[in-house]
Parts: C-alpha cells; structure tokens; sequence
C-alpha cells in the first residue's frame, strides 16, 4: 500500500467526524472548513495541521528538558556525542549534522566554548582546520538532556499503543524520506 493510500484510509475517518464527535482541535477546524468550502481535500490539513500543532508541545517539553542548555546547544554536543569516542568532529562536520551555516556554527561554538563544554583546538591533519571536542562537562549536559527529553517524549506519546507509535514512526518517515528526494 502506497503512503498516500494509507494516509487516506487513517484520514477518511476524520474528515466525516461529526461537530459533536471531535478529538482534537483540528477536527474541530476541519468540521469548520468543511461546511464553509465542502468542494476542498483537507486530508493535507488533517494531516499536517497535527504534525504543526505537535512540534509545537515538542518544542516545549525540549525547552524543559534540557533546562539551562538551549536547543542550538543540544544539537551541538548531541551531534559530538553521536561521533563516539574521541567525542570530536570538525566545524564543517557538526555544520552538516545540525545543518547550519558557517557563521551560525562559529557564533555557537563560541558560546559552547565559553560555558566549557567543549573545547576546539589545531586539526593535527589539516593546518588551517580545528577539532571541537566535547568536555567532561559537556558529556554530563547532554546526557541529562537527552534523558530529559526522552522522560518528556514518552510522556507526549502516552496515548498511543507500541503498535500505534511504530506504525505512526514508520508513516513518518516514509513521508520524510518521501520530502528529502524532493
């Protein structure tokens, strides 16, 4: 079965729910829609209206979770503590993985720098590159924070069975693998 295909049987429902059988905000805006411009497809709506809404208590519980480091920050010593062991990688390196540019990447490192978790020093191969090492410190933040994060994201996803939450992660990224060839 095609996305498209299952995407359509998981929304048909949704799109006919009546005013008085709504689950959630947005088929309340699509009852809404529906009678003011019943010729539309909202099944887009149905859809990504959600995934919006979402990312929306997404970004909250990783304001909470990672407490005093800012998301930027995460990324950064997330994207070190991924490589392995020497916990290092090379500006350019942590630019594709936290997909920045240049002088977004040095602005963060600076600031990673100054609060000491991690450090950059002189690439032993390449005289003109540096290697940003992630600290002990840095370690210790980013593993709170990605535990954090996780004890907020399974708290997010409570409502769902394992069966639901495979199924959904499995949509999700055959719609994502689906909008990076694009």
């Amino acid at each position: 079965m095609t996305l498209s295909a299952t995407l359509r049987g998981a929304i048909s429902p949704l799109a006919c729910t009546s005013m008085s059988a709504h689950r959630d905000e947005v088929d309340r805006l699509i009852a809404a829609w529906k009678r003011e411009r019943p010729d539309l497809d909202l099944s887009p709506f149905a859809v990504l209206s959600r995934i919006s809404r979402i990312s929306r208590n997404l970004d909250i519980a990783r304001r909470d979770a990672f407490a005093d480091l800012e998301t930027w920050g995460f990324d950064v010593l997330a994207a070190l503590r991924r490589a392995g062991d020497p916990y290092q990688l090379s500006p350019g390196e942590l630019m594709q993985e936290t997909l920045v540019t240049s002088g977004t990447m040095t602005n963060r490192l600076d600031r990673l720098e100054e609060l000491k978790l991690i450090t950059r020093q002189p690439d032993p191969d390449d005289g003109r590159g540096s290697l940003v090492t992630l600290t002990a410190s840095g370690m210790r933040a980013v593993d709170k924070a990605l535990e954090g994060l996780l004890e907020h994201e399974r708290e997010l996803l409570k409502g769902l069975t394992r069966e639901q939450r495979l199924a959904l992660a499995d949509l999700l990224s055959s719609l994502a693998a689906h909008l990076e060839e694009s």
